[in-house]
């Protein structure tokens, strides 16, 4: 990781002491996006998932000084299409106050980073259709929705159904 700088922002690697600051912004992105009450996660089960036996998902800290300015979370998906990785942004969280001073760019900079020193041939997330600074933003960076696909999901109450025999 390259652990980029510029004169305001420091981009590093999460670490399992960081545990407790990625759960608030897990729960600051959950407030932004009208979901507080979805969340069901603590630091115990974030700690296992990124830094337990078995990681499921990786993460990136922005730092404007010594401040907390931001995360993105993320991890590999697959394309059967080119045979080769991708990495799917589950979250990026930007602390209000530092909107607009390149934090954003920052965590994209060092996720493309990362994607193209993995040999993977995509950076994919999703973005909530009311959000439109972000849509803006994400625009800028030159992504492309990919309007001709419909994210489907299922719970976990739906998947104990489909999984009876």
């Amino acid at each position: 990781m390259s652990g980029e700088t510029n004169a305001r922002c420091t981009i590093r690697r999460a670490e399992q002491s960081d545990v407790g600051l990625i759960m608030q912004f897990v729960r600051a992105l959950a407030e932004f996006e009208r979901l507080a009450d979805q969340v069901a996660a603590d630091e115990a089960m974030l700690a296992n998932s990124l830094f337990g036996p078995r990681t499921y998902a990786e993460c990136i800290l922005a730092f404007v000084g010594d401040k907390p300015a931001g995360f993105a979370l993320y991890f590999h998906n697959f394309s059967t299409f080119t045979g080769k990785p991708g990495l799917y942004l589950e979250d990026i969280f930007v602390e209000p106050g530092f909107r607009g001073s390149g934090v954003g760019l920052a965590l994209f900079r060092e996720l493309s980073r990362i994607a193209l020193a993995r040999g993977c041939t995509r950076l994919q997330w999703a973005v909530l259709d009311w959000n439109e600074g972000a849509i803006g933003f994400y625009r800028r960076l030159g992504a492309k929705p990919m309007s001709d696909w419909i994210i489907q999901r299922l719970g976990r109450a739906e998947m104990e159904a489909l999984a009876k025999v």
